[in-house]
């Protein structure tokens, strides 16, 4: 594990939590105004910002493949978000606006090393709200976004409430949450036990083979103190936008959406909303809601053009 040291460009970075992802190049925390935050970094080269999902067992394992693969020509990194991995994963009240405002600290701190030039970043899942919101309020810090199987866009119904609103079901965290103590602890733990994990997993490839490896770190990553804080308000629904719809369509900068067809995620009849944009492009993969596991190379290189036409444009 990296030992903690002084970056000379920024705040002091500490070694991360006596728990951490197996992945190359360095691991390190730094405190920000989202609490503390960790991040992985390696490689050489443009930046490239990589975002987890959101979900009972979630972490920067999820994206591994895409961590593993452009370290070879990008500077990557794969942040944790607040209450998840090897961040804060204090009792506090987890909403989008504290998950943006650690993305956009995450940011700043990839300026402090790669300099002032605008960041390509890729969010899985719920975590593309997230993205999608840090970038209508500092665009000029981000040079495009990859959104793969975004939510919001399931059904029909337009989520255009008040800025900032969530979707928020009045009274359920504090029903999951339980009184005094509580006994959201024991319902996390039963929601995170190795088969229920695999079978979350299996619903999200619409399939019986997934990935193991993603499997064990997703196992570990829910046995840590604290973890079961974020994913209790994740379940109340507080951390879903109310107001998605308008955060999606203030997009101006180049997006590429990308989805599966196998699985719980492949309702996406709300992309009409943006489909004429023409900063936005679609790509559909035969797959379930992480492409990049099971296809790695051709979503790669279906990314790769798109950042090519990016370059160019």
């Amino acid at each position: 594990m990296p030992s903690s040291s002084t970056d000379p460009d920024g705040p002091r970075c500490r070694s991360v939590s006596p728990w951490r992802l197996d992945l190359p190049g360095e691991a390190c925390s730094f405190d920000s105004p989202a609490g503390r935050l960790g991040v992985f970094t390696a490689g050489e080269g443009p930046p490239l910002l990589l975002i987890h999902s959101v979900n009972a067992a979630a972490c920067a394992a999820e994206m591994r493949p895409l961590y593993e693969h452009y370290r070879h020509s990008r500077t990557v990194f794969a942040m944790d978000l607040p209450g998840f991995g090897s961040s804060d994963r204090s009792d506090r009240d987890y909403t989008p606006r504290l998950l943006t405002d650690a993305v956009r600290a995450v940011v700043d701190r990839i300026g402090q090393r790669c300099g002032p030039g605008p960041v390509d970043a890729l969010a899985l899942s719920l975590s593309c709200e997230v993205l999608a919101r840090a970038a209508t309020e500092a665009p000029e810090r981000f040079r495009s976004l990859a959104l793969v199987s975004p939510t919001g866009f399931n059904g029909l119904r337009a989520w255009r409430g008040a800025p900032g609103s969530t979707r928020r079901v009045p009274g359920l965290h504090a029903l999951l949450r339980g009184p005094g103590a509580g006994w959201g602890g024991a319902l996390f733990r039963g929601l995170t036990q190795p088969g229920v994990v695999r079978y979350f997993l299996r619903r999200t490839w619409g399939a019986d083979h997934i990935d193991e490896t993603l499997w064990a770190d997703a196992v570990a990553t829910a046995r840590q103190p604290g973890a079961e804080h974020a994913p209790l308000h994740f379940l109340s629904a507080g951390l879903f936008s109310a107001d998605i719809h308008t955060v999606y369509e203030q997009l101006a900068l180049p997006v590429w959406m990308s989805h599966g067809v196998r699985g719980d995620f492949t309702d996406y009849r709300g992309k009409v909303l943006v489909e004429r944009r023409p900063n936005w492009r679609f790509t559909v993969f035969p797959t379930g809601a992480m492409p990049y596991f099971e296809q790695a190379a051709e979503f790669t290189a279906a990314y790769d053009a798109f950042l090519s036409g990016v370059a160019s444009g």
